[in-house]
């Protein structure tokens, strides 16, 4: 697809900070965090900071796996993922990281990664978990979580409130013309995937733009 701002239409008036998973293109979109403003903290996993800086991101700021930082009231943990840490084609290679967010409710991140075993000791209760369950284009490649085992990893997590993320909106150029169910169909797999591998936690299927309010 063409490159496009992907904020959301209703960008909030606040942004209290930015968490980056890693320097993947579909996850780090340089005109996109330009456009965020430099206002609120861009959380970054270790190495990519000076990478960010030099490209007219000085706010980046590091944190390692285990760490934390205090934003206003909300406390802020990077955890481990399974995913290449490698920016294509000539970008530097760093940490891939998740994050825990524990203010009101408490929020997993996933950002891209594979199962471990790690997922089902995330710390306290988990509100909400935004989970992947998909890459971008047809097929996957290592590191990511297909339908089933996105619904596996919430078993492990035992959110209150699983959304799966990570589909329906990059694709190759000429893939999708003739068949699109791979920009639609990864949701709905994992979401009966996880009645029968989770069935105490409740799917939400967001459409790509769509608000969700934990009340």
């Amino acid at each position: 697809q063409r490159r496009r701002d992907i904020r959301p239409a209703a960008q909030p008036p606040q942004i209290d900070v930015d968490l980056l998973s890693h320097l993947h293109l579909d996850h780090a979109d340089l005109p996109t965090l330009r456009r965020l403003g430099d206002s609120a903290p861009l959380i970054v996993p270790q190495g990519a900071a000076d990478w960010l800086r030099r490209r007219g991101l000085p706010h980046a700021e590091e944190i390692a796996i285990g760490e934390t930082r205090l934003i206003g009231n909300t406390r802020v943990r990077a955890v481990s993922a399974m995913h290449s840490g490698h920016r294509i084609p000539f970008g530097p290679t760093t940490e891939t990281i998740g994050f825990v967010i524990e203010g009101s409710h408490t929020i997993y991140f996933a950002g891209d990664t594979d199962l471990f075993d790690d997922m089902a000791t995330l710390g306290a209760e988990i509100d909400l978990g935004l989970i992947p369950v998909w890459g971008w284009g047809r097929t996957l490649g290592t590191g990511h979580l297909d339908p089933e085992r996105a619904a596996r990893a919430v078993g492990l997590i035992q959110p209150r409130l699983a959304v799966p993320i990570h589909w329906g909106t990059f694709h190759p150029y000429g893939t999708g013309l003739r068949d699109r169910r791979f920009l639609t169909e990864p949701a709905r797999q994992f979401a009966d995937f996880a009645r029968a591998l989770a069935p105490d936690v409740h799917i939400h299927i967001a459409e790509p733009g769509d608000e969700i309010r934990l009340d």
